[in-house]
């Protein structure tokens, strides 16, 4: 397989993305949502024509919201993101949307969320990745305990757990692009795309595993001399094409939900795509490759 005579060009490539991802995070910063910070959600639809963004955003600073984040939705309607409001600001939010008469609207969500509500489940979000993290790598260290050679099999559990860190990172990379540009926030919906994300990089990379143990296991019952490089090419010969059907129907189903549902569930539908496309990359391109390498490295291949 080309992808693994040519690793050192796919790790290069795959230390780029990571770097201009990890940038991005630096320097524009994951904007957290109302889930995590506490705050105040809103969704208005508009019976008729809608303001402009600057003419709603004028009405929300002369009532005294500031540090907003303000959207154009699908159902010619607007979204809002803003700290905690007082009671007095909750009383008037109609007549600010509608802009004292003028457009006639109608507020169709509306959550608030305290500060140590936010902040609860900003650790358990973080907690629960890690979790999932540390259950992977001991799974498949047990899944792959009678694989021993020429790679021991707590290798192949920290190798998935590399390509994770770039399945993470990649879209978190990209998240923070779009806060930056387009007022994206972080929430529950963002983190519940990691974890699935996760999840389906890691079935991706264990069916390529898997088949990597099984052509060892043949190699051993008929007692055939094969180089480990040659083993793991051929493996991900034969798993590459179901990968990336599999992908592929999958970003079809995500395509249609980006471009035809709600505006609510778009930045989840996003953030799937980018990092099932990276999750598919790093199976393929990223940890098999470095089967080989940790191999070569240890002179056992």
């Amino acid at each position: 397989m080309l992808i693994v005579t040519y690793r050192k060009v796919f790790f290069a490539l795959t230390g780029l993305l990571v770097l201009l991802s990890l940038a991005s995070i630096l320097i524009f910063g994951l904007k957290l949502g109302t889930d995590f910070t506490g705050g105040t959600l809103a969704e208005v639809r508009y019976s008729a024509q809608r303001p402009d963004v600057a003419t709603l955003s004028q009405s929300l600073n002369a009532a005294g919201i500031s540090g907003f984040s303000l959207r154009e939705s699908q159902n010619n309607g607007y979204t809002l993101r803003a700290g905690n409001l007082s009671q007095d600001v909750r009383g008037k939010l109609a007549t600010v949307f509608s802009i004292n008469g003028k457009y006639p609207s109608t507020i169709e969500r509306f959550t608030d969320v305290g500060p140590i509500i936010g902040k609860e489940l900003r650790n358990k979000a973080i907690l629960a990745i890690g979790l999932v993290l540390l259950c992977i790598l001991l799974f498949i260290a047990f899944a792959f305990r009678k694989v021993s050679q020429p790679v021991s099999s707590w290798l192949y559990g920290l190798i998935a757990l590399v390509t994770l860190l770039h399945d993470v990172i990649v879209p978190a990379g990209f998240f923070a692009l779009l806060g930056h540009f387009f007022g994206a926030q972080v929430d529950t919906l963002f983190v519940t795309a990691l974890l699935t994300i996760l999840g389906f990089s890691i079935h991706d990379t264990i069916v390529v595993f898997d088949r990597v143990r099984e052509n060892l296991r043949v190699n051993q019952e008929r007692r055939a001399k094969e180089d480990f490089e040659l083993t793991a090419g051929r493996s991900l010969n034969q798993t590459f094409v179901r990968s990336v059907n599999t992908s592929l129907t999958v970003l079809i189903s995500l395509g249609a939900l980006f471009f035809m549902g709600p505006e609510s569930t778009q930045d989840f539908a996003l953030t799937l795509i980018v990092g099932i496309v990276a999750g598919t990359y790093s199976s393929i391109a990223l940890a098999t490759p470095l089967l080989v390498a940790v191999a070569k490295w240890q002179g056992k291949a």
